[in-house]
Formats: structure tokens, C-alpha cells, sequence
């Protein structure tokens, strides 16, 4: 666990690899809720561990020993089935919200051309957000690669007198701000009622993409990533809400880092009902990151007991229940809108309770208590 929440969040920042991510399914998955992805890395390890103990690899242990660890390892598998975890809820149902999250398949190389795709971004997300009846419309990140004052004259203020009255929202992907202030990678929403629109600004940037270290704006230029140095959002920014909903956005990998969507719990009454995750994954092609990125979500998912909702420009855009289980989806490096129900929840996880008030301290204390353990066990053998 200590190499992993090392790796995640000191190293790189990017965990995707953590062992716990391979049990949103399974009889592990009932520990989720109250461990969170590192504590399911560390349980897997340990129930490794004792396994091979078990079986004598490397040691000689009595049978007596052995029986020991063969029911210690039975007993941690069957406990959720036989508490009734794996099919108990730790949140409660709200009404359900229809949802249009749109895909435009935008290729990456052509994303931020003027010629290419800029024109067809603003064409094909403005038809489908003036068209669509869905209660709720979710556009991806960057969906419109502009600054709002770019764009063509009265593009802006169309979308904002599209939702300005009736019972139809929208959030949506683009960057804002100015020379000045600098500029955001952001969500806008629009809903009736707002003088301005609301805003998420992302908090969680990417090296070199978002944020660029000093000598290092070569890379941006040679990766073509226009307003490739990014101001950083709060930690905790308010909901969206909407009819009855407080929808939490996140952008691209933030949905990584779970550890950080738990301060929105530590006020039950405000916490987010859903979560709405807006990504451009066009930068991977074909290779596994939609799927992990989806496998991601799904764990996020458990943690908070909360519906995940990803719209993305070239895939996996769906639907993930509270339980991690996908509902729904759309065929990735496809021009789609995908239209469901979701349905939101209340209620706080032990996992977001803990984690809410003290961070993952736990797990580093916990791990440093072990090396410590460890350590004195070994100058006690050498006397």
C-alpha cells in the first residue's frame, strides 16, 4: 500500500495502476465503501501474502499454522456475502435525472485547428445542445476549444438564451479567462435563473499538458496544446444543482485522484447526489486508457456510493451506477449522444466519512507504523 499511495501521489500523480482498481468486482468490491482503493490494494496484498504462507512457500509452518491462514482467507472473502455487504446500499435514492451526454469525435490532431476541427466542434455541439430535450445536457471537456470571447458573434449568448428559461440545463467543456487573469480548463452551466453562468474550474492539472515546469514550454509547442499553462481551481467548488440534484463535476484524470472528491462529504447535507466526469481522451487512440478510465470511475463509484457520469469527446462516454456496475455506454470513436436516466443518491460512505475529515493520514501512519514494526522485529532477531 505504501509503494502505491508513493507511486500515486508523490511520484507521478498518476495511479493508474493500483492493484485495487482490478476489484470493482468480485468479493472485494463489498470493502470498497469502507477501505477506498489503496485499503483494497493493501487487503489484496496481505490476503497474497497469506496465501502463500498458507501454502509453504518459503517457510515451514505446522499445519496448524496453515489451517489458520486458509480460514483467515475464507472468512475475508465470504464476509461481504455473508454480512449481506455485497447487496446492502450505504446511500439512499433520490429522483432520477435524463441525462444527453454528448460525443463528437473529435481527432486530437485536428481538435484545436481552425480549419479542421474547431469548426466542426462549434457546429456539432451547438445543433445538439439547441436540440436536445434531455433535463440535463453534458458536452466534454474543451467541447468548445475557444474562449468565449473567440467565438463568432452571438455564439455565446445563444447558448445562454437556449437555457435561460424552461426546465432544460446544460454543463459544458471550455476554457476561460484572459491574459490577465490567465486561464482555466473549465465547466460552465447554464439553467434558468443564473445571471452568469456557473463555473468548475479544474483542480488537479496535468504536468506538462495543464501546468508547464520552468524550460519545459517546448513540449506544449511541439505537442500543439494551445493554452497548455493553466490557473488551478479551488479543492472544493460548489455544486451544480438542478432539479434536486448537486452535481460534482471533475475533468479528465481528477476522477483519479478519489482521495480528493471526499471534502465534499464532510457536510452530508451538501454533498454531491452525482458525479459528472467531462474528459477529452482523444490523446490515448485506441489503447486501454478509456477502458481503465472507465474501470476508474467505477471504483469512484463504490467509494461514495454515487453515480458516475462520464462525457467524453471520443469515448468511453456512460453511465456507472451507484454500485460500479455500467448502465449504459456508447461506442467509442463514434459521433453519438447518449440519453439515460440516472439516479441520484444521499447518504456518506465510511470511506468518505474518514477520508472527509482525515485525508488518507491513516494509511500513511499505518504504513509507517508497519516499517517501524519491521525494523524492530529485525534488530530483536539479530540479539
Amino acid at each position: 500500500m505504501s509503494a502505491e499511495l508513493m507511486r500515486g501521489i508523490w511520484l507521478t500523480g498518476f495511479g493508474w495502476g493500483a492493484v485495487g482498481y482490478a476489484h470493482v468486482d468480485g468479493p472485494l468490491a463489498a470493502y470498497v465503501p469502507w477501505l477506498g482503493v489503496y485499503g483494497v490494494s493493501a487487503l489484496t496484498a496481505w490476503l497474497a501474502m497469506t496465501l502463500a504462507h498458507t501454502a509453504g512457500v518459503g517457510t515451514s509452518q505446522s499445519w496448524q499454522s496453515r489451517l489458520l491462514g486458509l480460514a483467515t482467507i475464507v472468512a475475508v472473502l465470504a464476509l461481504p456475502a455473508a454480512s449481506g455487504w455485497n447487496r446492502s446500499s450505504l446511500s439512499e435514492p433520490l429522483a432520477s435525472l435524463e441525462v444527453a451526454l454528448l460525443q463528437g469525435n473529435i481527432p486530437q490532431d485536428e481538435k484545436f485547428e481552425p480549419g479542421t476541427g474547431v469548426p466542426l466542434a462549434l457546429q456539432w455541439y451547438a445543433e445538439q445542445l439547441q436540440q436536445s430535450r434531455a433535463a440535463l445536457v453534458i458536452a466534454p471537456e474543451t467541447a468548445i476549444p475557444l474562449l468565449p470571447q473567440q467565438l463568432p458573434v452571438d455564439y455565446w449568448q445563444g447558448l445562454q438564451q437556449r437555457f435561460a428559461s424552461g426546465g432544460q440545463a446544460a454543463l459544458m467543456g471550455i476554457p476561460l479567462g484572459d491574459p490577465r487573469v490567465g486561464y482555466t480548463n473549465s465547466v460552465v452551466g447554464f439553467k434558468p435563473g443564473l445571471a452568469e453562468p456557473w463555473r468548475y474550474d479544474k483542480h488537479h492539472l496535468v504536468p506538462f499538458g495543464e501546468f508547464i515546469p520552468p524550460l519545459f514550454k517546448w513540449f506544449t509547442e511541439m505537442m500543439n496544446i494551445p493554452l497548455g499553462d493553466f490557473n488551478r481551481g479551488a479543492p472544493v467548488q460548489p455544486t451544480f444543482e438542478w432539479q434536486g440534484q448537486r452535481i460534482a463535476p471533475n475533468i479528465c484524470y481528477e476522477d483519479l485522484f478519489g482521495e480528493e472528491l471526499a471534502p465534499y462529504f464532510a457536510e452530508p447535507e451538501r454533498a454531491p447526489t452525482m458525479f459528472v466526469n467531462l474528459s477529452n481522451l482523444a490523446w490515448f487512440g485506441d489503447d486501454l486508457a478509456m477502458s481503465q478510465h472507465l474501470q476508474i470511475a467505477r471504483m469512484r463509484a463504490l467509494e461514495y456510493s454515487r453515480p458516475f457520469v462520464l462525457a467524453t469527446n471520443t469515448g468511453v462516454t456512460a453511465i456507472v451506477d451507484h454500485r460500479g456496475v455500467v448502465r449504459q455506454t456508447l461506442a467509442p470513436h463514434t459521433r453519438a449522444v447518449l440519453v439515460a436516466e440516472v439516479e441520484g443518491r444521499t447518504g456518506v460512505t465510511p470511506y468518505a466519512y474518514w477520508v472527509a475529515r482525515f485525508g488518507l493520514w491513516p494509511y500513511w501512519l499505518g504504513a509507517l507504523a508497519l516499517v517501524l514494526l519491521a525494523l524492530v522485529s529485525a534488530r530483536l532477531r539479530k540479539r
